[in-house]
C-alpha cells in the first residue's frame, strides 16, 4: 500500500526561483511532502528541483522530463546531478510530451513516443546503474556511455500517461505513472490499465506509485478567474494527444464543439463552447473545503501523490502572488 503524499506542483507562477528558498521551507512547514516540476516554455525541469532540494527534506520529482528534447546521457546525467542534491528523494518522471514542444520548439519528430519511452526507461536504468552502455533501440543508439558521478542511490522512474500504451508501459516498466488533465471519476480507468500491466507482467501493482497534478484555481469565483481555467483548457485540450486522450476518457461529444470552434480559428467561440461539467471535472476550484474535498476524491479513487498546480488570473501580479501564497497555506495538509 503507497503512502499518499500531499504535494506541490512547481515553480509556482509569479515568483522567482531565488524566491523559492523562502517558499519551500514553507511548503515543508506546512505539512506539504514533495515538489514536482514542470516543463513547458518557462523553466527548465531540474532548475526548480535543485532550489527545493537545497533548502528542504521533501521529496522531489520531474513532471516530466522530455525523452526527445534531451539526448539519452544529457537525460541520465541532469537526474544524476538532482540526485547529488537530494540521494534518495529524487524521482525521475519522464515522458514523450506533445508535438508542438517536440517538433515546432525543439525541432524534433515526435515519432513513436511508446517505444522512445520505454527504451529511454531502459537505457535510464543501466546508465543510473553506473554501468557502461551499448544500447542499440529502434528510436536512438548509445556506443559505450558511462556515467562517472552515478548516483549513490537508486532513482524510481515514473512514466508519463495518458492512453493505454503508455499506462501499460509505466505498468510494465515504471516505478510510477504520472497522471493529469482528468477527473477523480476517471482516475480509475487509468489507474486500472496500469495495475493489470503491471501484474501481466510479473510486478506486484500495488508497488507502482500513481501520481498526479492537479489543477487547482485559488480565484474566488468570478468572471475573470472563469475565463482563465476556460483559456487554460483551450491551450491543452486542443493539442492533439490531449484531444485523443479526452476522446479515450468519453468526453469527445461534450468537447467536439470546442475543437470544431478551435480548428476554424475562432478561440473565443472556443473558450465559450467548453461546458461547464467539463470545466468542474478537469480543474478543481471553489471553497477552500471544496477544493480539498476534490484533492481527497482523486486520492480515494487511486492517487496516491497529487501535486498541487496552484493557478491564480489575477491580471495584477502582487495581487496573484498573494493569492497562489494564499491557496498554498489554506490547502496544506496541516490546514
Amino acid at each position: 500500500m503507497q503512502q499518499k503524499r500531499w504535494s506541490l506542483s512547481i515553480p509556482l507562477d509569479g515568483f522567482t526561483l531565488a524566491e523559492h528558498l523562502d517558499i519551500a521551507r514553507e511548503a515543508e512547514r506546512l505539512g506539504y511532502t514533495d515538489s514536482w516540476s514542470l516543463e513547458v516554455d518557462g523553466l527548465d525541469c531540474f532548475a526548480p528541483l535543485a532550489v527545493v532540494a537545497s533548502t528542504t527534506r521533501m521529496r522531489v520529482g520531474t513532471a516530466i522530463a522530455n525523452v526527445y528534447t534531451r539526448g539519452p546521457a544529457t537525460l541520465a546525467m541532469s537526474a544524476a546531478g538532482l540526485a547529488e542534491i537530494a540521494p534518495g528523494r529524487f524521482c525521475l518522471g519522464i515522458g514523450a510530451g506533445s508535438q508542438p514542444i517536440v517538433e515546432l520548439w525543439n525541432g524534433g519528430k515526435f515519432s513513436r513516443p511508446a517505444a522512445r519511452v520505454r527504451e529511454m526507461t531502459a537505457f535510464l536504468r543501466q546508465a543510473l546503474a553506473g554501468e557502461r552502455v551499448v544500447f542499440h533501440g529502434e528510436t536512438f543508439t548509445v556506443e559505450g556511455f558511462r556515467l562517472s558521478r552515478p548516483p549513490t542511490a537508486p532513482i524510481p522512474i515514473h512514466i508519463a500517461a495518458l492512453r493505454p500504451v503508455m499506462l501499460r508501459a509505466a505498468g510494465e516498466l515504471g516505478d510510477g505513472a504520472i497522471i493529469n488533465w482528468l477527473s477523480a471519476e476517471d482516475v480509475r480507468k487509468s489507474v486500472r490499465v496500469v495495475r493489470e500491466a503491471a501484474a501481466q507482467a510479473g510486478r506486484d501493482p500495488e508497488t507502482i506509485e500513481i501520481t498526479a497534478r492537479l489543477f487547482v484555481c485559488v480565484d474566488s469565483p468570478t468572471p475573470a478567474a472563469d475565463l482563465g481555467i476556460r483559456r487554460h483548457i483551450n491551450t491543452y485540450l486542443n493539442v492533439p494527444v490531449y484531444q485523443a486522450f479526452q476522446k479515450w476518457l468519453g468526453r469527445e461529444e461534450a468537447l467536439t464543439p470546442m475543437w470544431q470552434a478551435w480548428s476554424s480559428g475562432d478561440r473565443k467561440g472556443a473558450v465559450a463552447a467548453i461546458p461547464e461539467k467539463v470545466v468542474n471535472d478537469l480543474i478543481i476550484h471553489g471553497t477552500t473545503e471544496e477544493m480539498r474535498a476534490q484533492v481527497l476524491r482523486y486520492m480515494d479513487a487511486g492517487v496516491d501523490t497529487a501535486f498541487l498546480q496552484l493557478q491564480s488570473f489575477k491580471p495584477d501580479l502582487t495581487r496573484k502572488r498573494q493569492a497562489l501564497l494564499a491557496g498554498m497555506r489554506a490547502l496544506a495538509p496541516s490546514s
